[in-house]
C-alpha cells in the first residue's frame, strides 16, 4: 500500500464527513465540498479520523490520491486556501468593481475577470491580488487564469506573477 494512503486524516473540529450515494461530502464552517466515490477504494470512518484502504493492489495509487484530495477538502472547509498574485510594471493596477476584478495590464482596454462561485477576490493594494476559497484546485486554477492575462516576460519581468515567484531575466541584445 502507498505510504500516503496509510496516513489517517484527522478531521478538524466542526468538520463533518458523509458518504452517501457514491459521493463523499465534507462540510465545515467555510462551506461544503464533495467528490464522487471512486471504485476500488474503501474509506473507513472512526470518530473524527478517516483511513483509506485499496480494494486490490491495482488501486494502490488511487487510494493515495483520494487521501490527499480528502485531506485538502478537510483543510479547505475549515481554514481555506489562498494564493497571492503581484503585479510588476509601470501602470499595472488591480481593483475591485463589485465582484469583478478590473485589471490594467498595459493593454488598450481594461481586463475584467468575474470570479466563479466559491472564490473570493481581494485587492489589499493596487499591485496585489488575493484569491481565496475552500477548494484548493479551484483557487489554483483561478490564480493561473489571472496570471495568464499577462505572464511575466523574460526581459524586464513585467506582468502578473505569484508571490515569491522568481523570474529569470534574460540578457538583452548587445550592439
Amino acid at each position: 500500500m502507498s505510504r500516503i494512503a496509510k496516513k489517517p486524516i484527522a478531521l478538524p473540529n466542526g468538520v463533518e464527513f458523509k458518504a452517501v450515494n457514491g459521493q463523499f461530502t465534507i462540510k465545515g464552517p467555510r462551506g461544503t465540498l464533495s467528490i464522487a466515490q471512486p471504485a476500488g477504494v474503501e474509506v473507513e470512518v472512526d470518530g473524527s479520523t478517516l483511513t483509506m484502504a485499496p480494494a486490490s493492489a491495482d488501486n494502490d495509487s488511487l487510494a493515495g490520491t483520494l487521501r490527499t484530495i480528502l485531506a485538502n477538502m478537510a483543510t479547505g472547509v475549515s481554514d481555506g486556501f489562498q494564493r497571492k498574485l503581484e503585479l510588476q510594471g509601470v501602470g499595472f493596477r488591480a481593483s475591485m468593481q463589485g465582484k469583478d476584478l478590473n485589471l490594467s495590464l498595459g493593454f488598450s482596454h481594461p481586463v475584467l475577470f468575474s470570479a466563479p462561485d466559491g472564490i473570493v477576490l481581494e485587492t489589499p493594494t493596487q499591485t496585489e491580488i488575493l484569491v481565496k476559497g475552500a477548494d484548493k484546485q479551484l483557487v489554483g486554477q483561478v490564480a493561473a487564469k489571472i496570471r495568464a492575462f499577462r505572464p511575466p516576460e523574460p526581459y524586464k519581468g513585467k506582468g502578473v506573477r505569484y508571490a515569491g515567484e522568481k523570474v529569470i531575466i534574460k540578457q538583452a541584445k548587445k550592439a
